[in-house]
């Protein structure tokens, strides 16, 4: 395994990342959920969508969550071998209640039930109640593009993000992503926090003692921070925008599944802080509205001119939403998945005390 090496002047490095095959970490997680309970055929799709966040460079929502899983299994807060349920109120419409089952199991069972409700009615809405977290909420709608849709997608949870003219965590940071298939080109992909800065990747920088950029987070008290030791609360991406962005979300995601959080969260009630999340996901079948030939054309004629526009200075290259997380996925499934020591020891140490068989890292 890679060490630390020491500079020309005798101060230490940090130590390299440990690169593992994509194949190799999906079987390793999958494992390692298999061994904790989670049922055979369903720990793969929880440890794929957690891969897919680490080859698309979205490493807060990856593989590191773990432990965090595992935490919540412990807790009782998450339920290994719990089933989803699906009540069909409308042709369009699917309520998936997730019984607390891990994220990605009841996410990817609103994938197939708003991909059903549109095939059926040109549009498909499928809310997630009472689940945990989900990753990263681009790999769900990513699978919608894949079966020729639109897709937009929204998770709700506990409150831990600022509201603008509020102090302390009010609202979450409650993700959005939007997927439109394209024709020549991939798949566009938002994938986006309403805070400047996720709480995962804070959290990713807390741990390596990295300083924050500035108007990314502030301490409990409410003032601006770029200490990641005293950064306790995300702030909102475009103030105001990003705040009231969350609470709708809420809303929404929350309101329609009849399962509020922040009412609850600020309740001052015990059961209120305990973790959950609500989503949706709402899937467009295109071929309802046009051919889908001519619909990809268009998005890819829209990519290209926005492309085409001139850079801005110190710009090398105008990007599309996706294009970024795309490149990694081709760069990280040749040369492996980059994992810092930490997470890389988490992992094995946890797999070891499972006795899940620990693939050997791809550059050593």
């Amino acid at each position: 395994m890679p060490t630390e090496a020491a500079t020309a002047s005798g101060r230490q490095t940090r130590p390299a990342k440990v690169r593992v095959r994509a194949d190799d970490l999906r079987t390793l997680v999958s494992g390692i959920f298999a061994a904790r309970g989670v049922r055979q055929a369903d720990a793969g799709p929880v440890a794929d969508a957690l891969v897919w966040a680490n080859l698309r460079g979205i490493d807060s929502h990856g593989v590191s969550r773990v432990p965090r899983y595992l935490e919540l299994f412990d807790k009782g807060e998450s339920v290994p071998d719990a089933q989803p349920t699906v009540a069909r109120p409308r042709a369009a419409i699917a309520i998936v209640d997730a019984h607390t089952a891990p994220g990605p199991l009841a996410m990817n069972r609103a994938v197939a039930e708003a991909i059903s409700g549109a095939r059926e009615c040109g549009i498909g809405w499928a809310s997630v109640r009472g689940t945990v977290h989900t990753g990263a909420i681009g790999y769900y709608t990513s699978q919608v593009a894949d079966a020729g849709m639109a897709a937009v997608g929204v998770v709700a949870g506990l409150p831990t993000m600022a509201y603008a003219g509020a102090r302390g965590a009010a609202v979450a940071t409650s993700p959005l992503s939007v997927a439109v298939p394209a024709g020549r080109h991939e798949t566009v992909l938002l994938d986006m926090a309403t805070a400047v800065m996720a709480l995962g990747r804070i959290a990713q920088l807390k741990a390596t003692g990295t300083e924050l950029p500035p108007g990314v987070a502030v301490t409990k008290e409410g003032d601006p921070t770029t200490d990641p030791a005293l950064a306790a609360v995300p702030v909102p991406v475009g103030g105001p925008k990003g705040a009231g962005m969350s609470l709708v979300f809420e809303m929404l995601a929350s309101g329609l599944a009849a399962n509020p959080i922040v009412p609850g969260y600020h309740s001052g009630a015990s059961q209120g802080r305990r973790h959950r999340q609500n989503a949706f996901i709402l899937a467009v079948d295109v071929s309802a509205f046009l051919d889908l030939g001519e619909f990809t054309s268009t998005v890819d004629d829209t990519i290209e001119a926005i492309k085409a526009l001139p850079a801005a200075d110190g710009v090398a290259e105008v990007l599309v939403p996706g294009e970024r997380g795309h490149r990694s996925e081709l760069e990280r499934l040749a040369a492996g998945i980059p994992l810092g020591p930490k997470a890389w020891r988490e992992l094995t140490g946890i797999a070891s005390s499972l006795g899940v068989a620990v693939p050997a890292p791809a550059n050593v």
